[in-house]
This record gives structure tokens, C-alpha cells and sequence, in this order.
């Protein structure tokens, strides 16, 4: 992707089934989630619609590994499953859902919990709010990122989730 180019958020699409509950009905649509990418050494925050697949940029060239020792001198990026809805108002930030990637690039070792990520994806398309774990510094950086990205989606949003990225000052 061309760096001066800003990827979008997946707005939600219309019904696939038209409402005819055949074939898709049942199946968990991933139109409107969006992983956004935290270095949090250098706080840089950024789509990659690649992680939805684990090939984001990041990702590319390492090698899964099982055991976070296997990755001694990796560095924390934060992958947040960020899911868009639509209500009265518009559209507006539903759920999030942070997952740890802990990678040396050196070593081309990454270890990343691949339960963590389903079920926090999972929780952020239910529109749960999972960033408790994060640091306080990226978790503002995401703040700040989701913020900027759509001043009217950022505040349509719940105040659960200005509180818990910035909080009581959300």
C-alpha cells in the first residue's frame, strides 16, 4: 500500500442473505472489523488489513512459535480488533479487542496466543471493550488514533469506550 494512501475502517455492508437465511446464514461476517497496529516503542498506530489473515506487515517473515521463550528479545506490538456499527446517530466504534505480538525481527520469532486473538475478536464484534491489559500508553495512543481517524465515529461511540482508552478524561 502506498504510504501517503490511509487505509479505512470496514464500514458495515448490507445483509449478504437478504434477509433469505439461506446459504451465509449463521456464519460470522468479518466486514466490519478492522485490526489496528500498535509499535509501542515508537507509538506509531496503523491499519493493516493484513493481520485479519496474519500477514501484516509486522508478521511477514517470522515464524509462529508456540512458546513466548522461544522469542527472548522480541519487542510488544498490540493488535486491536476494532469493530465498526451503525446506530441512529451513524456509525460509530462497537467493540475492541487487544491482542499481544511479541516479535524478534532479528530472529524472525513471533509469538502471538492464536486463542487470545479469536476470542478477542470475537468479544470485540459483541462489543466488548478488552484493553485493560494493555499499557497505559498505547491504550491512549489508540485513543488518540481512533479519535483523529473519525472525530463523528469517535463521538457516537459509547463512554465505556472513551473511558477505557483514556480514562475518566475520555
Amino acid at each position: 500500500m502506498n504510504k501517503n494512501q490511509r487505509p479505512g475502517f470496514n464500514i458495515i455492508k448490507n445483509d449478504s442473505t437478504m434477509g433469505h437465511g439461506g446459504f451465509g446464514t449463521g456464519s460470522i461476517s468479518l466486514n466490519n472489523v478492522s485490526p489496528v497496529i500498535i509499535d509501542t516503542e515508537k507509538q506509531e498506530v496503523f491499519i493493516d488489513m493484513g493481520a485479519l489473515h496474519a500477514r501484516s506487515e509486522i508478521e511477514k517473515g517470522n515464524k509462529i512459535v508456540k512458546d513466548r521463550s522461544e522469542v527472548p528479545n522480541g519487542k510488544t506490538y498490540w493488535v486491536v480488533w476494532v469493530t465498526v456499527n451503525r446506530n441512529e446517530k451513524g456509525p460509530y466504534y462497537h467493540g475492541l479487542g487487544a491482542c499481544e505480538l511479541f516479535i524478534d525481527h532479528e530472529a524472525k520469532r513471533l509469538y502471538k496466543s492464536m486463542p487470545e486473538h479469536v476470542n478477542n475478536m470475537d468479544r470485540s464484534l459483541k462489543g466488548r471493550i478488552v484493553v485493560n491489559h494493555m499499557d497505559d500508553k498505547s491504550r491512549k495512543s489508540l485513543g488518540e488514533f481512533l479519535k483523529n481517524f473519525n472525530a463523528d465515529m469517535w463521538a457516537n461511540s459509547s463512554e465505556e469506550l472513551r473511558q477505557s482508552l483514556f480514562g475518566a478524561e475520555g
